[in-house]
């Protein structure tokens, strides 16, 4: 397992991503990215989408970027890492780089730019098999644009686009499973974390960027504006969204499934929704009935998890005792 001072000793070696951007504060987005870049050995290149992280890191004449960078829009991101990668390979077999010193290609998205605006060009790069890996951090609205619902928003959520008030409820619509259609595409390594887990997403990294082909890794990632949440309490929202099962921590490697976290105690869904003032509405008396919908929905999924991890735990190297995750994986 990566530990701090690994992760510290990496960060100071290079410092691929330093501070003075404007993310905001109580923002998940500098977690994921810090977490994903320090777990990779080998130099980097980073694609960005449009977005937040785009946004805030790369106001002229500064950026927070230390390392090879591409800024392209929403919808290509994955289509420009593609391109990258493939010019890279044919670079290296021409003996125009050193075949003995990979580089491995990192693209950044948000929701807005994975689940909807970029998934063509996603879906297309996954099929075709390039070799990068693929970070959505998921803040589960278009934050950057005025907190639009995005298809990554959770049933019964205001946003600017789906507010709640006297005709309308919030988000009508369930949220996409974007870990699940990143999983169809029959790709090698497939998995979700969240930013409160750090030491579950450094190992997911470590794993995706050594499988053959692209891998794709879900991370739930905080907005104190959009959520509307104490800044401070940022980590703590997210911890609640894994504890509540809102949001399993799961891996799928070359088809087999297993959880990488149980948590040690289930809490009601309610306790996550109430940190939250995009879910304040439901609360109100006359929508007792939607808050039952939701944790029942959430319990029915974790059953169907739990029993995929069942199946397929057999195949997996055993957890160790005081861990749920592990450094070195192996397939039996």
């Amino acid at each position: 397992m990566p530990t701090i001072k690994q992760l510290a000793a990496n960060e100071a070696k290079e410092k691929r991503f330093r501070g003075g951007h404007s993310l905001c504060s109580g923002c998940g987005i500098p977690i994921v990215v810090r977490t994903v870049l320090n777990s990779i050995e080998t130099p980097v290149v980073v694609v960005n989408a449009t977005g937040c992280l785009e946004v805030a890191t790369t106001r002229f004449p500064n950026t927070a970027w230390n390392v090879p960078w591409l800024h392209v829009a929403f919808e290509n991101a994955a289509a420009a890492a593609s391109g990258v990668e493939s010019a890279y390979r044919a670079l290296v077999k021409r003996g125009k780089l050193p075949a003995d010193e990979p580089v491995t290609f990192v693209v950044f998205g948000g929701d807005g730019g994975t689940y909807d605006i970029g998934l063509q060009s996603l879906s297309g790069a996954l099929e075709r098999g390039h070799q990068f890996l693929y970070v959505c951090y998921d803040n589960e609205a278009y934050m950057n644009t005025g907190i639009q619902r995005s298809s990554a928003t959770p049933f019964g959520a205001s946003t600017t686009t789906s507010p709640e008030g006297k005709i309308s409820f919030g988000k009508a619509q369930q949220r996409k499973d974007l870990t699940a259609i990143a999983e169809a595409h029959h790709v090698n390594y497939v998995g979700q974390s969240a930013i409160s887990h750090w030491h579950d997403l450094s190992d997911k990294v470590k794993r995706a960027v050594e499988v053959d082909g692209p891998a794709f890794i879900n991370v739930l990632s905080t907005c104190q504006l959009g959520w509307r949440h104490e800044p401070r309490e940022a980590v703590k929202v997210a911890q609640l969204a894994v504890d509540t099962l809102f949001w399993p921590l799961y891996e799928v490697v070359k088809g087999r499934f297993r959880l990488t976290h149980i948590p040690e105690e289930i809490v009601p869904i309610e306790t996550w929704l109430r940190m939250q003032g995009r879910f304040k509405h439901l609360f109100k008396e006359e929508n007792a009935g939607a808050l039952e919908v939701i944790q029942q929905q959430i319990f029915d999924e974790w059953e169907r998890l739990k029993e995929r991890d069942r199946n397929d735990r057999a195949h997996f190297a055993p957890l160790q005792k005081d861990q749920t995750f592990t450094t070195e994986f192996e397939m039996v």
